[in-house]
């Protein structure tokens, strides 16, 4: 697979992503003014149109800018000049979220996204609430065909909440009994 090659809108913080560069072999992010200052004047249209006319040959975008998936001229410009379109969705206008959004999928993006294809990712991590402990030793309770309470509470009496774990192995050379 080679190197794919993707122009980064101006909303990613440029010196993280430099500084990860080297750990990202996949992809080279380019951000847009480093490509040419005149793309950040110009409509999201005319910039994928510019990328795909670029002789570097980009693959396309990543952008956190999402209206530009419903807009047509700028839909008709993606899937003529086959660009990939990367947007981490659920990261609104944090930069941090959406960097850690596209660096989690972006080796899937890259291995999976073809060059001869129009492609849109829409990056998304939902946010949850948190798990109850409870349902968590429930489930763990239940594998073992036990009662939660029950394997809870038997636990709890093994276990020593009154020595700091940490004088405890100060006390004992070998780190502890690896329990």
């Amino acid at each position: 697979m080679s190197r794919r090659l993707f122009a980064l809108d101006h909303n990613f913080p440029v010196p993280i992503l430099s500084a990860l560069s080297a750990s990202i072999p996949e992809a080279e992010l380019v951000p847009i003014g480093h490509i040419d200052k005149r793309l950040t004047d110009i409509e999201d249209w005319e910039l994928l149109l510019a990328l795909h006319l670029h002789p570097r040959g980009w693959d396309g975008l990543i952008t956190t800018d999402t209206s530009l998936l419903s807009l047509p001229r700028e839909l008709t410009v993606i899937m003529v000049c086959k660009l990939t379109i990367v947007a981490p969705v659920a990261a609104g206008h944090d930069p941090l979220r959406a960097t850690g959004l596209l660096l989690t999928h972006l080796p899937y993006i890259c291995a999976a996204s073809r060059k001869d294809v129009a492609q849109v990712w829409k990056l998304n991590a939902k946010q949850r609430p948190s798990d109850d402990p409870w349902e968590l030793m429930r489930s763990v309770a239940e594998r073992q065909k036990r009662e939660a309470k029950d394997l809870f509470q038997e636990t709890k009496d093994r276990l020593d909440f009154t020595t700091d774990p940490l004088l405890r192995a100060r006390d004992d050379p070998g780190g502890g009994t690896g329990d």
